[in-house]
């Protein structure tokens, strides 16, 4: 049932899939994702939903560990043993007024279908995408379509401006009055970005999918603390406002993970 109708490799290591999933595709809001099982027994990959129609759902993911390598090997006419989903709570889609909206990585593919709804409610969008370099700077212009000013940034300024997202985020708040700041990328992206924006009193979210891993709560390693409540990522978010989460606590268990992946991934 799950059939991929397109495979693209948008990226290196960065891929674009469009599958036949009706249930979630007819459901689906921004901010949700799916849990993608790719083959009988294998592990559960939660992936945002980059885009739906009645039918169809596209994601966009990165290879990054065993299972989502494993996910990249499967082409055109193949069937993936689960798509599950809509889940995750919906981003909260309202007029805010302007809105900066930075993508770090492949977090600019989780934050697409936001740009694109926030618009659609007469927000006015700066968008900041940052890569490494020029060839993982992915979705620029589907982005900038549904925004009223771009900004690129790459480590080695190989394209764009040479640096991190933070330096156009601040030339930004320096200039213009935002009313909220949505910042979806790696984790230490998202806590200097909650650092800077909270000097400056902006109500700003962060996507905090990049932790989840079972992605129903049962696993525990999403947990995070938010307010000084524990929450989880996957049942509770994956937004939150980002001046209230540990981002400290959350970073030291997220390198221990990503430690134990890192050892699976290579057989050791």
């Amino acid at each position: 049932m799950y059939e991929i109708l397109i495979k693209q490799e948008i990226a290196p290591k960065i891929f674009r899939f469009v599958i036949n999933a009706p249930y979630a595709a007819r459901n689906a809001k921004s901010g949700q994702f799916v849990i993608i099982i790719p083959r009988k027994n294998g592990e559960r990959i939660p992936l945002t939903i980059f885009d739906a129609n009645d039918n169809e759902i596209t994601i966009v993911f990165q290879v990054a560990g065993f299972s989502t390598n494993i996910l990249s090997l499967f082409n055109v006419g193949d069937k993936l043993e689960a798509v599950l989903g809509p889940l995750g709570m919906p981003a909260e889609i309202e007029s805010f007024g302007k809105v900066v909206c930075v993508g770090g990585g492949v977090g600019a593919a989780v934050l697409y279908p936001e740009i694109k709804a926030l618009k659609q409610k007469g927000n006015t969008i700066y968008s900041i995408i940052g890569a490494r370099e020029k060839s993982l700077v992915i979705l620029e212009n589907e982005i900038k379509e549904f925004s009223d000013k771009i900004f690129i940034t790459t480590d080695d300024g190989s394209y764009g401006e040479k640096g991190l997202v933070i330096e156009p985020l601040k030339r930004i708040l320096d200039s213009e009055n935002i009313d909220r700041v949505i910042a979806i990328g790696p984790v230490i992206m998202m806590k200097a970005i909650a650092e800077l924006t909270k000097k400056y009193n902006i109500t700003t979210i962060v996507s905090l999918n990049p932790i989840m891993v079972d992605a129903t709560g049962m696993c525990g390693a999403c947990r995070v603390e938010v307010g000084g409540e524990t929450k989880f990522a996957c049942v509770d978010g994956p937004e939150f406002d980002a001046h209230l989460v540990n981002f400290d606590e959350l970073i030291h268990r997220n390198n221990q993970f990503k430690d134990l992946e890192r050892k699976v991934f290579n057989g050791t």
